[in-house]
């Protein structure tokens, strides 16, 4: 199993333009009271720290490989290599060349109509790290941090997130 987490205040400001862009799923006004429902676990799917918590029982199973999605924006020729060791695939540098390129965000992006029709849009927004700055007051910052440490603090899982995402940043 392959098991790709995300920051997450990057989620929350995915899904926040998701869930405005996606009609059979509640929208919000604002960004502010996107926040208070993704802090109060009364999102559709459930609380993204819930799922993280479940998933930290299996971190060390050995059929499973955890992978954030910050390691593979920073380096994607060796997220791949590592994806494919961990599944006994070998690649040649041909095909790892043609695995990365298809699978890059731009590149889905670019083929998303023809993958995904009129959700392609919705679905491939932008991609990158860090967004959230674009969105989080001080204050949503400091209160997401404090319900990361309370829900992830000390685990496999939140380890490896907040090395990618806070130590590395």
């Amino acid at each position: 199993i392959l098991l790709l987490i995300r920051n997450p205040k990057d989620v929350a400001t995915s899904f926040y333009h998701f869930s405005n862009g996606m009609s059979p799923i509640p929208s919000y006004e604002t960004w502010d009271d996107f926040f208070v429902a993704f802090m109060t676990k009364k999102m559709p799917w459930g609380c993204y720290f819930e799922y993280l918590s479940k998933w930290n029982k299996y971190a060390d199973d050995e059929n499973v490989m955890t992978i954030t999605y910050e390691e593979l924006k920073e380096n994607p020729v060796l997220g791949v290599k590592n994806i494919a060791a961990f599944f006994g695939i070998s690649l040649s540098e041909k095909e790892l060349q043609n695995v990365v390129e298809r699978s890059s965000f731009q590149s889905m992006k670019k083929n998303s109509q023809k993958t995904h029709g009129a959700f392609g849009n919705v679905l491939f927004r932008k991609g990158g790290i860090s967004d959230w700055k674009n969105l989080f007051s001080e204050d949503q910052n400091e209160k997401l941090d404090k319900a990361f440490e309370e829900h992830m603090g000390g685990t496999k899982l939140g380890t490896k997130l907040k090395y990618e995402v806070y130590c590395k940043a």
